[in-house]
């Protein structure tokens, strides 16, 4: 099987490095897509998706077809992810540990018989507890509100600024993990749960794809974002505009969503217990 594996692999390899041969020069003016689609995203993508970021436009509009198999990849690796590092099974630690909430004094309990401290004076933590920064934790919380906020911007804005879903998830899924970095990935998860990162994650799919249907729905191809004129009382032009700003907040949705379960997997071994 090694044998067929290799060969198939250099089989591979071989028809791609072939078919790299009758590519343009790089950076050639005479290129295809520079003779044809490069001067027509160029000089009409403000007249026909009413988009000034011509990035954006290409992506979530021109190309929308490669995007969201982009969107849909992003979620694939996560479930990866999950399947491949998540423990299902709790185990029970070998022994307990507790943190005194005033003095911050840690007590072990090897045998399970012997009763625990009281509930008011005592927390439990894990074996491998690293005591709290104050410091790292006031900045955490000064820092990850406006982290959150231009996450959110720039979702928002990316049809109109440099930007987009991608860029606005990755930021959201960093201040996501910045929290389990300056607390712990229990005081993260309580905020994220599990399973509402998952659904997060497939929502985000699910919107992107939606918008598609919906304007196959109306009569027209999918994702043909002038479809939903009618519904969203505009003129097809701001019609397109508003559906790449939908199927943007999917990408930024699965994204963040998708970046957040990764990192609580590999963070904690998919245990999700104390975490890095």
């Amino acid at each position: 099987m090694r044998i067929i594996a290799l060969v198939l692999v250099l089989l591979c390899g071989g028809l791609l490095i072939a078919g790299t041969v009758e590519f343009a020069p790089w950076g050639s003016p005479h290129a295809r897509q520079q003779v044809y689609l490069s001067p027509y995203f160029i000089e009409h993508s403000m007249e026909d998706t009413s988009v000034p970021n011509i990035v954006t436009a290409v992506l979530a509009d021109y190309r929308g077809y490669d995007t969201m198999y982009e969107t849909a990849v992003i979620f694939t690796a996560g479930m990866a992810c999950f399947f491949l590092l998540r423990c299902l099974k709790r185990m029970e630690p070998q022994e307990r540990v507790y943190r005194h909430l005033v003095t911050g004094m840690v007590l072990h309990v090897k045998k399970p018989s012997v009763p625990k401290p009281p509930e008011g004076l005592f927390e439990e933590i894990d074996p491998l507890w690293t005591p709290y920064d104050i410091i790292i934790k006031t900045l955490g919380r000064f820092l990850i509100p406006p982290i959150q906020v231009f996450g959110l911007y720039v979702i928002a804005h990316g049809h109109h600024s440099p930007g987009g879903g991608f860029q606005g998830g990755v930021i959201l899924g960093a201040s996501v993990i910045l929290l389990a970095l300056c607390y712990d990935l229990r005081s993260e998860v309580e905020r994220l749960r599990e399973s509402l990162s998952g659904i997060c994650s497939a929502a985000g799919v699910f919107i992107y794809a939606g918008v598609g249907a919906l304007c196959l729905a109306l009569g027209s191809n999918f994702l043909d974002y002038s479809a939903l004129a009618p519904i969203l009382r505009v003129d097809p032009v701001a019609a397109r505009s508003l559906g790449i700003f939908f199927v943007e907040v999917g990408v930024g949705l699965a994204v963040m969503a998708t970046m957040v379960a990764i990192y609580n997997n590999l963070a904690s071994a998919g245990l999700y217990d104390q975490g890095l």
